[in-house]
């Protein structure tokens, strides 16, 4: 087992701003550029940048930006949700089955393809991430489950397969028995750091069953805006605790 005292320090060298961002003010211009961009080209440029984002966040203006009137900009889009790959964006292209544009389509096609292959990769292990918890009491609902939204994305990228809310543990066991997969629960809590910055502690107990501590770490930031910190934390908790688990 981790001590619970360890410790990842993580400085973000960045000034802060002056306005608590809620999410992150550059996937919202872009979305909004997505969106509102007088000329393709600049609708284009921003389907790319949030396929490169790695924000949860960009998935939905990138299937909205499905239903553009420029083929262009759906190619640019579906090539982007590939980029992305948020396995929600699986839904969102098979609705555009009808694509009547040939390079959009194709795009589409790439992307899920890509997509499904990525959602049909034999697991590695299995979680049940817990609902994160705001200690703060400062932070919008809005970010912590964003930053919860985050650690499931790194959770995928690890290969974990994530186990349902509410799941049963007859079906938890079934799962792990088919699959020949350990299972785990992890515990994530946003707590105030020293710097005036925030600190995601985090646990992991057996799952199924009788909630058995198999660790714990914690990492850190200062120096930048919360959402800023969050970003980088959520990545960076979830490779502490999936380290532990191979």
């Amino acid at each position: 087992m981790r001590s619970p005292s360890h410790l990842v320090t993580l400085l973000l060298l960045v000034c802060p701003a002056t306005v608590l961002a809620q999410t992150s003010p550059e996937t919202a211009s872009l979305a909004r550029r997505l969106k509102e961009g007088a000329e393709p080209a600049h609708r284009v440029q921003a389907a790319g940048v949030l396929g490169e984002s790695e924000d949860p966040e960009a998935l939905g203006p990138l299937c909205a930006g499905l239903e553009d009137p420029s083929g262009e900009v759906r190619a640019a889009a579906a090539g982007a949700l590939e980029k992305l790959g948020e396995l929600g964006g699986v839904e969102c292209l098979e609705a555009r089955k009808d694509e009547p544009d040939a390079a959009a389509r194709a795009a589409r096609d790439s992307a899920l393809k890509s997509l499904r292959a990525l959602k049909a990769r034999a697991p590695k292990f299995y979680v049940l991430l817990a609902e994160v918890k705001d200690t703060t009491g400062k932070l919008p609902p809005e970010l912590v489950k964003a930053t919860e939204a985050r650690m499931r994305r790194k959770l995928m990228q690890l290969g974990a397969w994530l186990a349902p809310e509410k799941e049963g543990e007859a079906a938890a066991k079934a799962v792990l028995r088919k699959h020949k997969l350990q299972g785990y629960r992890l515990v994530a809590e946003i707590r105030p750091g020293p710097s005036e910055g925030l600190t995601l502690s985090v646990m992991w107990l057996r799952y199924p069953g009788k909630q058995q501590l198999l660790g714990s770490a914690q990492v850190e930031a200062s120096g930048g805006e919360p959402y800023e910190l969050l970003a980088a934390l959520a990545p960076q908790a979830v490779e502490e605790a999936t380290d532990s688990f191979k």
